[in-house]
């Protein structure tokens, strides 16, 4: 079996990262949950408090031979906002921080060259990347109903209104990462 990679990233709301990445070729697992709180195993609840430090994110295993780390990173700074501190459209709270988690020294620097050469994007120029670069220490996967959330809930308000443009918006500007069962 070939060697795996994983990538842990906090881009806003779960339920809308998870479906984007899951569509990436490459990509082998997207597990929603928590990172970089105070507080083994916290639950959804504690972590909306805002009160143990944990990001909603996104674990994602993935194959360097098929996806490279850059490429990921790439996709994650196109699909969330990486210029507001603690917030991600109507989601607000420091668990909704941008902020990638990286597992080694390679990661680390590959993220901090991306967001050094942003600013060099006509898009980003008038504004500052606010993601935050933390090491990699735990991961404790949400609770069971917030896995797959959008596949099993399409017509809930909050998907249709906020996470269907999103993966719209997606499957057109990454038509060439799709896996192509997605496309």
């Amino acid at each position: 079996m070939a060697q795996t990679q994983t990538a842990t990233l906090g881009g806003g709301c779960f339920w809308c990262l998870e479906p984007l990445f899951g569509q990436v070729a490459g990509v082998l697992e997207v597990t929603p949950g928590y990172a970089g709180g105070k507080h083994p195993n916290p639950t959804y609840e504690q972590v909306c408090s805002g009160t143990t430090g944990h990001a909603e994110v996104c674990q994602i295993r993935f194959d360097p031979a098929r996806i490279a780390y850059k490429d990921l990173l790439e996709v994650f700074f196109a699909v969330h906002d990486p210029t507001t501190a603690d917030r991600q459209g109507a989601d607000v709270g420091h668990q909704y921080r941008s902020v990638i988690f990286y597992h080694d020294l390679e990661q680390r620097a590959c993220a901090e060259d991306l967001i050094e050469c942003l600013p060099l994007d006509p898009s980003w120029a008038q504004t500052q990347v606010v993601t935050e670069l933390e090491p990699f220490t735990a991961f404790y996967p949400a609770e069971s109903y917030h896995h797959e959330y959008f596949a099993k809930n399409p017509n809930q308000a909050y998907c249709r209104i906020v996470i269907s443009p999103k993966v719209a918006k997606f499957k057109k500007q990454f038509a060439e990462r799709l896996d192509s069962a997605d496309r």
